[in-house]
């Protein structure tokens, strides 16, 4: 039997990136500096309203570190912005796609198939194919994708996990008026439907790693404090004067936020709520406004990590 001859082997390059800490030195990388938080970002609807075709990525790369673009250390929100008659071809690493149409008409080539689109309507897309988005006449739609995620894993994002799926807006808004007409509504801590996909049998969400929410806030309206682990991309999709978000760190004794932050609600803009922040809603524009927000939370849903609690404001 053969013995290992180490004189043949460099011991100091195969151990040169081993490290080691003091527990007390390490536990909260977030609290020591060495990861930054996810920080708060507004993306006002300018961003698409004009210019060429093409993605607008809604980038805090710089801010946290990582490489971009991304929205948050998982997923990256864009812009679509697609000119009448022209068309956008992508193709990102990603194993999860969601795109939701703020304005326009066209068709989404995938795969060999093709997806009609209009406003209010849906299309997520798995990893596989390049999507081509041809616009009939002038259009922005808001994509969602977890390239991100799979990049700091150093992985290819090539089998699909889910069947591409296209959510129609009557069908969607139909679900939300049920919700919405439904006698308990007012006694439940929001009034909106989430978008599900058959595959995810166990998240219940709109793929494994998405999670997508279409909420209607009513007239005079507060959801009260809520929050959970996984990161909020929130679009505005539509608005009066008068709506809000307030986001902190921490509750006060009455279920209040402290020192919050106050983001006013503008048509087709969008926010970040950063995970494990307080965050409410208000509703005083005399008009009901409507909702996006779109989460990792498939992902921390699978993981049992999500951690949803609410507040209790007096």
């Amino acid at each position: 039997m053969s013995t290992r001859d180490e004189t043949t082997i460099d011991l100091d390059e195969l151990t040169r990136d081993g490290l080691f800490f003091e527990y007390s030195q390490a536990a909260d990388p977030i609290g020591s500096g060495a990861i930054p938080p996810v920080p708060y970002a507004e993306f006002p609807a300018a961003l698409h309203e004009q210019g060429p075709t093409g993605a607008i990525p809604l980038d805090l790369s710089p801010q946290l570190r990582c490489p971009g673009p991304a929205t948050s250390p998982s997923l990256c929100a864009n812009f679509l912005h697609i000119r009448p008659g022209e068309s956008l071809r992508v193709r990102p690493n990603a194993s999860s796609q969601l795109y939701f149409v703020m304005r326009g008409r066209g068709r989404t080539q995938f795969d060999g198939r093709e997806f009609p689109w209009g406003p209010g309507d849906f299309v997520t897309l798995p990893a596989g194919d390049a999507a081509v988005h041809e616009a009939e006449v002038d259009a922005a739609l808001y994509w969602v994708h977890d390239e991100p995620l799979v990049r700091y894993l150093g992985a290819r994002a090539e089998s699909p996990t889910f069947r591409p799926t296209l959510y129609r807006a009557e069908a969607a808004r139909a679900e939300l008026a049920k919700a919405e007409a439904d006698p308990e509504a007012q006694r439940r801590s929001r009034i909106s439907v989430l978008l599900a996909n058959r595959a995810c049998d166990q998240t219940l969400t709109v793929t494994p790693t998405l999670w997508a929410m279409l909420g209607v806030l009513p007239v005079g309206d507060i959801q009260v404090p809520h929050r959970h682990q996984s990161v909020a991309l929130d679009l505005i999709i539509d608005c009066k004067p008068g709506c809000s978000t307030l986001v902190g760190k921490e509750l006060d004794d009455h279920g209040r936020i402290l020192d919050p932050k106050r983001v006013d609600w503008k048509p087709a803009s969008a926010f970040v709520t950063p995970p494990g922040h307080w965050h409410a809603h208000y509703n005083e524009s005399g008009a009901p406004a409507y909702l996006l927000p779109i989460q990792d939370a498939g992902l921390q849903t699978y993981l049992r990590a999500l951690d949803i609690r609410f507040g209790a404001p007096d």
